[in-house]
């Protein structure tokens, strides 16, 4: 079994209109797939852990200071889209197999139950003797 990372990003996909000014069915509707998505996984065995992030507004960047204390701030950040929302640790049979789990996640509903169609980032967590995976 190895190992996969899904990344959730706070991009919409093909809906531009943040969740929090769904129709609160839509909302609903947006959560219960997401809940139905992780039953899935977990009665299948493959979810290893998943996890929701805080609104941006509640990070903070923290930067070592070689002499003083480090240094808080409130930014610079990256654009919306590419901030981190959420993840879901997979350990499946094949590449293959997380593709799979994360064109599902893809397809979670937006307003009026279209597919977001967001774009999931798959990333193959290492193992010690992946020394093949550090070419860049």
């Amino acid at each position: 079994m190895t190992r996969f990372l899904l990344l959730v990003n706070m991009d919409g996909g093909n809906v531009d209109t943040p969740m929090l000014e769904w129709d609160e069915p839509d909302m609903q509707a947006h959560m219960q797939y997401l809940s139905d998505h992780l039953d899935r996984l977990r009665d299948s065995g493959e979810l290893v852990d998943h996890q929701a992030l805080t609104w941006p507004k509640h990070a903070k960047v923290v930067r070592a200071a070689s002499v003083n204390a480090p240094v808080v701030t409130d930014g610079p950040y990256a654009e919306a889209k590419e901030i981190l929302a959420g993840w879901e640790l997979i350990d499946v049979e094949s590449e293959q197999r997380a593709l799979e789990i994360a064109a599902d996640l893809s397809c979670v509903p937006g307003p009026g139950g279209v597919p977001t169609e967001q774009p999931i980032e798959v990333r193959r967590v290492m193992d010690v003797g992946d020394a093949d995976l550090y070419d860049v």
